[in-house]
């Protein structure tokens, strides 16, 4: 017989102190999985490993954009160039970034996003190597507009846009937030290394080995160019899996049908009607469809970011930094030490982003976050003092990238799936062309004596397209995540896919 149960006024059992500790070993269990759930790191450690070398591939890219990018101003102003020069260089730049990104992305689906990758890492390398060995501003011009060279401190070159659309394949979408916060976190804490990496190197190869200034610069593209053979070794390093779904199942068929006619015997006559050829390749069959119902909502997001790009155009970190040294005569050192500050406040702050994000959505998380940082951007240069200068850049550097892992789970979510790679490609050439036409006028007014303005333009154009991102996509957003639940939900229960054009 069984034993009654225990009436409500009996006294509990008494645990041992094994069982106690059990218990208590449970609870811990639990505590650390919502923390590192609420973290994201969960998310982290289950995705594949391409996601994980795509992540350290991010840390090092941006390493050498953070590196290079402090000296970059101050390197073409020692070789003689004046700032409206140094300032077309830079629009030169990003306009020839807009042709290369343009062309690889679009057709990084057709032809193979390992192959696009790894050419864009030699073209970084290229470009580290002509930096470190010439002193001709148009050698300089043609080595930054053909390769990869950012002046700004941001992503450039086709890299993010692919390795975004790689991440949205291999993630579950209700774990994209997570994976994009830590993406764009790896980003940031690389560019933050690299500034301060980049600003004691250079202070200790002038101050104590007495490199001339010419030579102490050369120094830092040539490890910008070692860092850029880096990024080919984890390129190739990546399995098959990253290419899109498209050019898995077209390989997939050019095997099958490979093995079909080793393991046919070819009729007498010749007649081989058993077999369909491969279609011929035409560039139009490289290029992907975009459906209609996409159109509308790329143009107004090209639109949005153009002006959130044009605005950071107009005081870019290569400016922000020049700024800096000149208007308060810092050591690059303490320059590379502060600029490390404020980007890692920034990496650190993507890990509230992404929680907020569970609970907000994208476009919310993105808008309220952003928008108090742009204030504080717009008043940088008006004080005179260093330490207001400095708080406000704190201020805006605590809350400025906040928006970068919504922001990708955003782009996911509201572009369909065969069109990530293009879309996103797309979105980030229009933003480097709209970001290319603010240093050239940056330059004009530094020579005027008008920097300051750049800060306050700049501030006030972010704050627009953060309105504008509300006003547009706050719903949207939520149309396509039910959408995009839905058309999973068939898929685990067997029922098919669903048009993407119905998603």
């Amino acid at each position: 017989m069984s034993e009654p149960p225990p009436s409500p006024n009996s006294t509990p059992p008494l645990l041992t102190p094994q069982q106690q500790q059990q218990r208590s070993g449970g609870r811990s269990r639990q505590l650390l999985g919502r923390a590192l759930g609420e973290l994201g790191l969960t998310p982290v450690y289950a995705a594949p490993r391409d996601v994980k070398v795509l992540f350290v591939q991010r840390f090092v890219r941006m390493f050498a954009y953070g590196a290079s990018t402090l000296v970059l101003v101050a390197y073409l102003t020692g070789l003689g160039i004046p700032r409206t020069g140094v300032g077309l260089f830079m629009t030169l730049t990003l306009a020839g970034d807009v042709c290369v990104s343009f062309v690889l992305t679009l057709f990084a689906d057709a032809l193979g996003r390992r192959a696009v990758l790894a050419l864009g890492a030699v073209l970084m390398a290229a470009s580290g190597a002509v930096f470190a060995t010439s002193g001709s501003y148009w050698v300089l011009l043609a080595a930054a507009v053909v390769g990869v060279i950012s002046p700004s401190g941001n992503e450039i070159g086709p890299f993010r846009a692919i390795e975004e659309s790689i991440v949205a394949q291999l993630t579950d979408p209700r774990d994209r937030s997570d994976v994009y916060a830590w993406y764009s976190l790896l980003g940031l804490g690389g560019a933050a290394c690299g500034s301060m990496a980049c600003g004691w190197v250079l202070q200790h190869l002038r101050q104590k080995l007495r490199w001339d200034f010419i030579s102490a610069h050369r120094a830092i593209y040539m490890g910008y160019a070692v860092l850029g053979l880096v990024k080919l070794v984890l390129t190739l390093l990546l399995s098959h899996s990253v290419e899109s779904e498209k050019k898995q199942q077209q390989q997939q068929q050019q095997q099958q049908q490979a093995q079909g006619r080793n393991e046919e015997t070819r009729p007498l006559l010749g007649d081989d009607t058993g077999v369909n050829p491969p279609p011929k390749r035409k560039l139009r069959g490289l290029l992907p469809d975009i459906s209609k119902e996409s159109v509308p909502v790329v143009i107004t997001l090209c639109l949005l970011f153009a002006l959130d790009s044009f605005g950071s155009g107009l005081a870019p970190l290569s400016w922000i930094t020049y700024y800096f040294k000149t208007r308060f005569m810092i050591e690059e050192g303490k320059l590379g030490s502060i600029f490390f500050v404020t980007q890692i406040l920034g990496a650190a702050s993507m890990i509230a982003a992404s929680s907020l994000a569970k609970r907000f959505g994208n476009v919310n998380t993105m808008v309220f976050t952003h928008l108090p940082s742009q204030i504080f951007r717009a008043l940088i240069a008006v004080p005179g003092d260093l330490r207001l200068a400095l708080i406000f850049l704190i201020l805006n550097a605590s809350t400025q990238s906040m928006d970068s892992g919504p922001r990708s789970a955003f782009l996911a979510t509201i572009v369909l799936p065969g069109e990530r790679t293009a879309v996103m490609g797309t979105v980030n050439v229009v933003k480097t062309t709209a970001q290319s036409l603010g240093p050239i006028l940056t330059g004009v007014l530094a020579d005027r004596g008008l920097l300051w303005v750049c800060f306050v333009g700049s501030g006030g154009l972010k704050i627009l397209y953060d309105l504008g991102l509300l006003a547009f996509f706050k719903e949207k957003e939520k149309e396509r995540e039910r959408a995009e639940r839905l058309r999973i939900q068939r898929e685990e229960s067997g029922e098919g896919p669903i048009d993407e054009e119905g998603a």
